[in-house]
């Protein structure tokens, strides 16, 4: 069958490579896709958030499933529209998708469905919020209500930070619309850990785990990215957590959604904390996470293009997950003032070698004069697999070592919890 991949970045490079070795992948679209997803599929001049256009080129050219990458064209109804023109598409339809559209909607569900998370309130008003933040003092988190690309999340180690962020997000100069709301929650000591998992609406099928890295230096200084970074498995997920996660997490989410007329389709991604009180849910995605689907596609040895098909026809029951015992690691390579203002346009050099075990994974990338260049915040994801997670790393940086372009950067301790676990 011809599939079709909505998005342009390294986790939509993931999918592609990953559907690519389907027998079922008959021919593979992408759009917009970058310079690296050009080598496996048809990169079609078509934005993600364009989805009448999607609809059209689907139409034309008989798509027999389409695969959604980004929350953007999730939020916008994509799914609602394909599968009311009669087209099999992979993702949750609009109502669905507010889950991770609506900080405040999420916690409403884990409230009520008593699903383990932070205390909280939701606030549009400043003064209110600021009396509330005054009342708990700090450490606290404030989160923009709406889409802000994994960033609208400030985690205030005093009171005067969260005061300072309260007033950026309400105030629309942050995020825009998106913070017209804030959610602000207790402060949460743990570690962290991304589990995603597949549901037709009723049958959950969770992935293995991953970690995250999301501060842009290392030694998780500085300000929160997309992701530098990711690894699976996290460690610190042991059987016992997975199986509560399963039974207190995403079956009630997914039941709890189901029972408010939001049936979810797709992929669930629980960002999880594990605290010395227990497990508690910091996020709910809508969708695949960028960087951890690169380390988590990895590992996947069934066929994805099975997989998804079976969530679309709600026969997610029929199906069993096969994984690699390999650990894998994505180092994300970024442009230089990254979550900031960013140059675009430099030349990339290494890209023509190949190393063992290692995939490099284009997230912002563009052709110009047959020429790869940056064209991103994130530009690379550079992911290796090895029997253990240090074998992983050392792949993983062999690699990232021999790529180049001016002003490039990634952070030197993706895995480093990892490792000092193995190490006790």
């Amino acid at each position: 069958m011809k599939i079709l991949v909505v998005g342009g970045g390294g986790r939509e490079h993931a999918l592609v490579w990953k559907l690519a070795q389907s027998p079922l992948a008959e021919e593979i679209y992408c759009a917009p896709g970058n310079a690296g997803i050009a080598d496996l599929a048809e990169c079609v001049n078509i934005p993600a958030e364009d989805v009448d256009t999607l609809l059209e080129f689907a139409r034309a050219e008989e798509i027999g499933l389409t695969v959604v990458g980004p929350e953007a064209p999730l939020a916008a109804g994509i799914v609602d529209k394909f599968t009311a023109a009669g087209l099999k598409i992979f993702g949750p339809s609009q109502a669905a998708a507010l889950i991770e559209g609506s900080k405040a909607l999420a916690k409403e569900i884990m409230e009520k469905y008593n699903i383990p998370t932070a205390a909280y309130a939701s606030f549009t008003d400043r003064a209110a919020a600021e009396e509330y933040i005054r009342t708990q003092g700090a450490p606290i988190v404030v989160k923009a209500d709406g889409l802000a690309a994994g960033k609208g999340v400030v985690v205030a180690m005093t009171e005067q930070e969260a005061l300072d962020a309260v007033a950026d997000m309400l105030s629309g100069n942050a995020f825009g619309s998106a913070g017209a709301r804030v959610v602000i929650e207790e402060y949460l000591e743990g570690e962290e850990v991304s589990v995603l998992a597949f549901s037709d609406g009723k049958t959950v099928l969770p992935m293995v785990s991953a970690q995250d890295h999301k501060r842009v230096f290392d030694g998780d200084e500085g300000p929160n990215t997309g992701g530098m970074g990711a690894y699976s498995p996290a460690p610190v997920y042991t059987e016992e957590l997975a199986e509560q996660t399963l039974h207190l997490v995403l079956q009630p989410a997914v039941d709890g959604m189901l029972a408010e007329g939001r049936e979810y389709k797709g992929v669930l991604y629980a960002g999880l904390m594990v605290t010395p009180r227990g497990l508690k849910v910091l996020e709910f995605n809508a969708r695949f996470g960028d960087p951890e689907t690169q380390a988590v596609l990895m590992r996947l040895e069934s066929d994805l293009v099975e997989i998804m098909l079976a969530v679309v026809d709600g026969r997610l029951d029929e199906c069993t997950l096969k994984w690699s015992d390999d650990a894998a690691v994505c180092v994300v390579v970024a442009s230089g003032g990254y979550p900031g203002k960013y140059e675009k346009g430099q030349p990339i050099s290494g890209l023509d070698v190949e190393y063992p075990d290692t995939v490099v994974f284009h997230a912002g990338t563009k052709f110009v004069d047959q020429q790869v260049v940056a064209n991103g915040g994130r530009v690379l994801g550079v992911t290796a697999h090895g029997a253990t997670i240090a074998q992983a790393i050392e792949k993983a940086y062999a690699a990232v070592d021999g790529i180049h372009y001016e002003g490039c950067f990634s952070r030197r301790d993706i895995g480093y919890r990892a490792l000092q676990r193995e190490a006790k």
